[in-house]
């Protein structure tokens, strides 16, 4: 079966399951976890600007989308050609099905077993007693955050922590001033770049508030990839709990 990934994280996840660059034929621009087998699958441009033609052109027997990450406008003109799965994960019991429905699509079903049983084990941490509440920063100008209706949300309050805008949803923008009811401020690498220096910029604001910057793909990436976030979520929990 020859499949073009519109996600980067299942991308991630076609790899992960045993898949080679002969059988995932496609991948975006932002596809680049596992490194060494990604540079030699073609790029069919970003997840919100696709180069349909191009995917024409590869004749896949699959193409995977996601309801969130991906043009509406665009998978729908594919799949008038195609056969396209598009994927809806918000929750850890809907990466747990999809893990399930792609062993099953790839006749892996032990591999999609096998993830999810870390997965589970992952968010089988030692949690605190009393959560802090958290504001996660995915933009700068204007600044955004995310609300309960989201994959990240879910990560953030399983690690035992709670979204300060778990009350709104999607990606709202927020002020400075509603931040200041955080505890933590979480500052992610992605989609914005957020590095050390904007650390340093939030604490002239935030005097009060902790300012950490955290790992984006460990919160947005759904798939096998939070098989692989044991460490990192440990510690930190153990830091910040």
């Amino acid at each position: 079966m020859k499949i073009i990934s519109l996600v980067p994280s299942i991308t991630e996840a076609l790899f992960d399951f045993g898949l080679t660059d002969q059988e995932v034929i496609g991948r975006t621009k932002f596809c680049i976890h596992p490194k060494k087998l990604v540079k030699n699958v073609e790029v069919i441009g970003g997840t919100k600007n696709l180069n349909i033609s191009k995917i024409k052109s590869l004749k896949p027997d699959l193409i995977i989308a996601n309801k969130e990450e991906n043009d509406k406008v665009q998978v729908e003109e594919l799949m008038n050609d195609f056969k396209v799965w598009v994927t809806d994960i918000e929750t850890l019991e809907y990466n747990k099905n999809f893990l399930n429905q792609l062993g099953t699509l790839l006749n892996k079903e032990n591999i999609a077993e096998s993830f999810n049983q870390k997965i589970t084990s992952v968010f089988n941490l030692k949690k605190a007693s009393e959560s802090k509440k958290v504001a996660y920063l995915i933009w700068k100008n204007p600044y955004m955050t995310v609300g309960s209706d989201t994959f990240i949300h879910e990560i953030i309050e399983s690690l035992g922590f709670e979204n300060l805008f778990k009350d709104q949803n999607r990606y709202p923008e927020i002020s400075i001033d509603q931040m200041k009811e955080a505890e933590i401020i979480f500052l992610s690498t992605e989609p914005f770049p957020f590095q050390q220096k904007h650390i340093e910029e939030f604490q002239k604001e935030l005097p009060h508030q902790k300012i950490i910057l955290v790992d984006g793909e460990a919160f947005s990436w759904y798939g096998t990839h939070l098989a692989k976030c044991s460490d990192y979520f440990q510690t930190l929990i153990s830091e910040n709990l």
